[in-house]
């Protein structure tokens, strides 16, 4: 069994892998106030609530884009598995060809998640990865990573458009119906799901002019889930995508 951690912006998502399935996900919060032995003792706390014994655990492997914590989950998993994670973006192998402009800027997210696209998907592909940001990544049929795009996240803009208004109210995202709404809930819930879906089909369709023919499409990350449905253009959810690409890598680099 590998532990896998995705640490983002606003959730560390903790997976359990067995020969390339998650088994098991938890979450607990990104909070830069939190020290080794509290991220260790929600892990432990996790791991307990899902009956997994950290003696099965062989391996670790962390992804993060909070630089400031990963040497704090780096050693909270020493603590609860007595293994020491490989860090995800640290010269490790992997059989992408980065064709960006200075790569140690791009998001180990990104790689990680273009790693397990080329793996389970057909290339060409466009990843979207739906969370605190929306990113957009292109592979090409020789395992090119292009580049994309990066945006502000469903959420983070609704967060901005309440902060920012004196009367609008903060709202939650589920529950989105038609897209004409009958008060202002609805149709902050409407503008920001199906504007963010509009947007989505938008770049699908003008990326499809530059990768040369018909790509897979997949989304994943924590707001995909609400927002994939009311697109047009067909998108594979994945909602483990990232998990699985740091198993690859793992298996990859330590074989």
């Amino acid at each position: 069994m590998i532990l896998a951690i995705d640490i983002g912006n606003t959730t560390v998502v903790i997976g359990c892998i067995v020969n390339g399935k998650v088994i098991f996900s938890g979450r607990v919060e990104t909070n830069s106030e939190y020290k080794c032995d509290d991220y260790a003792t929600y892990i432990k706390n996790i791991f307990a609530k899902a009956n997994i014994d950290t003696n099965e655990i062989k391996g670790s492997i962390i992804s993060s884009v909070v630089p400031q914590l990963t040497n704090t989950l780096k050693k909270a998993v020493a603590i609860v598995t007595n293994t020491i994670p490989l860090i995800a973006g640290t010269g490790l192998k992997h059989n992408l060809n980065i064709m960006v402009q200075n790569p140690e800027q791009l998001g180990s997210d990104r790689v990680v998640d273009a790693i397990a696209a080329i793996h389970y998907y057909s290339k060409p592909v466009i990843i979207f990865d739906m969370g605190t940001a929306t990113t957009v990544s292109v592979v090409d049929d020789n395992n090119n990573f292009r580049g994309g795009l990066i945006m502000l996240g469903v959420k983070s803009a609704l967060d901005a458009l309440s902060s920012k208004t004196a009367q609008l109210p903060v709202i939650n995202l589920e529950g989105c119906g038609n897209i004409i709404g009958k008060n202002t809930v609805e149709c902050m819930q409407s503008g920001s799901i199906y504007g963010h879906a509009a947007m989505i089909d938008g770049i699908i369709h003008k990326l499809k002019k530059h990768v040369g023919k018909h790509p897979t499409v997949i989304a994943t990350g924590g707001l995909a889930r609400l927002v994939i449905p009311y697109c047009d253009e067909k998108i594979i959810y994945d909602e483990y995508l990232l998990l699985k690409g740091l198993y690859l890598l793992y298996t990859k680099n330590c074989d």
